[in-house]
């Protein structure tokens, strides 16, 4: 450049703060240290701001049959919310915002996403809505969700609004063992539930997205009561330690024998499902140590079921198991469940068997509302065709796996 010559004009960068990024900011900057009991007060202030009033925080129960309103100063505690039967409901199983006209208003129902965590319902009623309400107040959610994610790690407040009935001390070590409920990526989603949800002892699952790969176990420890629950929180154990390590699926079966047989010796035992997918090529592996065989569910039925050679269950000393491999289809689905589901008995003393169940899963493929709103629907099916009767722990796992390379981030479904 000449002397002389002007310098172009370079454009200032705005860092101007907006409407919704002081909402966003001042809730963001006050949870930071709040005690958990003066969240709910926040949050109904902060809602109040754009015009919000009668604003409810919803979780669900543990039984995932309603959501329940946590109580606070400021929030508005109406009647529980049927989650297969509510706006609220819908909005928690299809993960999206549902808006429902009123006298007064507009009642919003917009969900809770703290990434693959499904935390409940924010609902709360606007004079009117347009774009820029919906943008702000679905930002405003994904905050709160996070808020509530990270608060109730060191509260009991969260966990006491969300129960409905007393819970066993089994119970209580089994879903404080569990990872999120439901986890999805644009690849693949996975969907679990435990019934009896308040007395669930034996049985769990776990899982863990590492780069492309998917592990997964489903597990069923003996029993019932404190020792089954003892048995399964170390049978999980070994199985997070051996997936950690980076050992292969025949060798983590090795690790949690061990881990069982040492700690109780030889008269108690677990059954194991254990797999592999790769989220890419769809290739699943996968070892059976006792377990009843997974489903497969391709074109919204039941097309078999994945059998492989089986070693003794977890505990008993097994030979170490072969690995079965099968590739899926994008669209696929895969059923995992322990006996429970199928050893029940109706009310003429019938175990309720393989074949029951598959007709259940087909009916419940007509539907194809999502893999949560699935599995759902399927666990109330399979319940009400036992009669109503869990007497044993009945666990169902449900993998969907889409295909495709990852090219955005995260969301849950």
């Amino acid at each position: 450049m000449t002397e002389g010559e002007r310098q172009p004009d370079r454009a200032v960068p705005d860092r101007s703060e907006g409407f919704g990024e002081r909402l966003l900011g001042v809730l963001l900057d006050r949870a930071h240290e709040m005690p958990p009991a003066l969240i709910a007060p926040l949050i109904a202030e902060e809602v109040a701001r754009v015009g919000g009033r009668k604003v409810s925080v919803l979780l669900q129960d543990y039984a995932q049959e309603v959501l329940v309103a946590l109580p606070g100063s400021g929030l508005h505690v109406g009647e529980p919310e049927v989650i297969g039967g509510s706006p609220a409901g819908e909005a928690f199983l299809r993960m999206v915002p549902v808006e429902v006209p009123q006298a007064d208003g507009v009642r919003m129902y917009l969900p809770l996403l703290d990434g693959s965590d499904e935390v409940g319902v924010l609902a709360l009623t606007l004079d009117t809505v347009d774009d820029d309400d919906r943008r702000l107040l679905r930002r405003l959610a994904g905050l709160v969700a996070d808020m509530l994610v990270t608060k109730h790690a060191y509260t009991d407040r969260f966990f006491q609004a969300r129960r409905r009935e007393p819970m066993s001390v089994a119970a209580e070590i089994q879903w404080s063992l569990l990872p999120p409920l439901t986890m999805s990526v644009p690849q693949v989603t996975v969907s679990g539930i435990l019934e009896p949800a308040y007395d669930i002892a034996g049985d769990s699952f776990d899982y863990a997205l590492n780069d492309d790969i998917l592990h997964a176990a489903v597990i069923d420890a003996m029993g019932h009561g404190l020792d089954a629950a003892a048995m399964a929180t170390i049978a999980v154990g070994a199985y997070r330690h051996a997936r950690r390590s980076g050992v292969g699926l025949a060798e983590k079966y090795t690790f949690m024998d061990q881990a069982i047989s040492e700690q109780f010796g030889p008269d108690h035992f677990v059954t194991a499902q254990m797999m592999n997918l790769n989220i890419v090529t769809g290739l699943l592996q996968w070892v059976n140590a006792g377990h009843p065989a997974p489903l497969l569910i391709r074109d919204r039925r039941v097309t078999r079921s994945l059998e492989s050679r089986t070693t003794l269950p977890v505990g008993f000393g097994g030979a170490p198991p072969q690995v079965s491999e099968y590739t899926l289809r994008p669209g696929d689905r895969v059923l995992c469940y322990t006996d429970g589901l199928i050893e029940e008995r109706d009310a003429d003393g019938e175990p309720f068997g393989e074949e029951r169940l598959i007709r259940c899963v087909n009916r419940a493929e007509h539907a194809r509302a999502g893999v949560r709103a699935d599995g759902l629907w399927l666990s109330r099916a399979l319940k009400r065709e036992r009669g109503g009767r869990t007497s044993d722990d009945a666990t169902l796992f449900l993998i969907e796996w889409r295909g495709g390379v990852a090219d955005h981030l995260a969301v849950v479904e």
